[in-house]
């Protein structure tokens, strides 16, 4: 196994596959940021890892708190912290549709990954890796026609923001069907996430970052089930493997198994 140097950051890491993937980041060499809401939870979890010799340190974070993320990148900037890779893998599934799910769970899945990974841009390594632990109900292909040519291609971020801002409002007023919206605030928030990759990918061309998204199946773990086919080690596998590609690796690719899928 290639040994891997650098930080990397992970956020939802104190269980399932976020910990997982804090676990095998560790095993490759790098040095792990394990992120959790929950402060009790994640020291758990960074003590299991630092059980089998891991290089893991808890850092305590809510990715839909402003203030939680101020305290984080102060924090990472006066320990002149820099980090090679950033892996968005807190993520929301709730149960039922209204309102506060759909407000809910857009700010986890969609707008906490884009302001995360806004505030560390500044933190990031050239040729650092982003990834966003997306889904495959978010392919374009879930959407009505008319609902997919506003995200394909993706609008400007503004306007990207505003369009899922825009579906909120659509389920609080109960318009939303007649919108072309589906009934999954779910499948809406990670189709918003995979634009943002797009965005993001070419947006930071310059600096040499790669942004990848990546679908890792349905997964044993809370939100996956008892039921899903796959354990959270195959689940973990590509998401790490794009956490630590090389300079010349991929970027703004959507993947699933290590191979590109359909955005």
């Amino acid at each position: 196994m290639e040994k891997v140097t650098g930080t990397a950051l992970v956020t939802g890491g104190n269980r399932g596959l976020g910990l997982e993937v804090c676990r095998q980041l560790g095993r490759l060499g790098m040095r792990v940021l394990l992120t959790a809401r929950d402060i009790a939870e994640g020291a758990k979890a960074t003590a299991s890892l630092h059980a089998e010799g891991l290089d893991v340190v808890f850092e305590p974070l809510d990715v839909t708190s402003a203030e939680s993320l101020d305290k984080l990148v102060d924090r990472l900037e006066r320990q002149g912290t820099r980090l090679a890779a950033l892996v968005n893998n807190a993520g929301l599934a709730m149960e039922g549709f209204d309102a506060n799910v759909a407000e809910r769970t857009v700010a986890v899945n969609f707008l906490g990954p884009l302001h995360l990974t806004e505030r560390l841009l500044p933190l990031l390594e050239e040729h650092g890796r982003i990834v966003m632990v997306s889904s495959g109900v978010g392919e374009l292909e879930g959407l009505s026609p008319a609902l997919r040519q506003r995200f394909d291609p993706p609008p400007p971020k503004e306007e990207l923001v505003a369009l899922l801002q825009t579906f909120v409002e659509d389920v609080r007023s109960g318009q939303y069907a007649q919108k072309g919206w589906p009934g999954s605030a779910y499948r809406v928030s990670k189709v918003g996430l995979n634009a943002l990759t797009r965005l993001l990918a070419e947006e930071l061309k310059p600096r040499h970052l790669l942004v990848n998204a990546v679908c890792p199946g349905w997964v044993k773990t809370r939100m996956g089930g008892s039921h899903a086919p796959r354990g959270v080690e195959e689940g973990a596998d590509t998401i790490v493997w794009a956490a630590t590609l090389p300079p010349e690796g991929p970027s703004g690719g959507f993947f699933r198994n290590r191979r590109a899928i359909p955005w």
